[in-house]
């Protein structure tokens, strides 16, 4: 998978609906090099962008798609996840397999250690062999490991703001 016709990478944004995924819409649309392609929301199936999102309207004709697995986003070069923790321990895993990079916005892939995500989440990882993979997506500290990634476990507000901080000092 790669460029389409625009000679822009597609990328597709699973849970397009929330405060995250209208976000990263309103970012995406706006990036040179990308192309939106599909965007999904089960409240929001059939609904375009601008209805949806009155600040976006006119910037993209895409309408959301009630679905959330891999036919959502066939021909997409990378997806990004913005489900709530735990949606994306089932989605992940297709994504690649189906040879689709992921930058998960969920907290589902930030941990290396399974037992500090049941810590911390109340539930068993349900992909736990993905998680050595996961790269910490911090781009002023990963840059080129984000880069290579097949996964990246995009770090929260609090983390990053901390870190950014926190990282000249050490």
């Amino acid at each position: 998978m790669g460029p389409g016709e625009s000679g822009k990478l597609k990328v597709g944004i699973i849970g397009a609906a929330g405060y995250a995924g209208g976000e990263l819409l309103r970012l995406l649309l706006a990036h040179p090099a990308l192309e939106v392609a599909a965007i999904t929301s089960r409240a929001h199936a059939g609904r375009p962008v601008g209805e949806v999102f009155p600040n976006l309207a006119g910037l993209s004709e895409l309408r959301f798609d009630g679905r959330e697995g891999v036919e959502a986003v066939e021909g997409c070069s990378f997806v990004c996840t913005a489900v709530p923790a735990g949606a994306a321990l089932e989605l992940v895993p297709a994504l690649l397999a189906a040879g689709i990079r992921v930058v998960d916005l969920s907290p589902d892939y930030r941990f290396r250690d399974p037992e500090t995500y049941r810590a911390w989440y109340g539930q068993e990882h349900k992909a736990p062999h993905l998680l050595a993979e996961a790269v910490y997506g911090l781009p002023e500290v990963h840059r080129s490991r984000i880069a290579a990634a097949r996964l990246v476990g995009n770090p929260g507000c609090y983390p990053t703001a901390a870190l950014l901080g926190l990282l000249p000092l050490l």
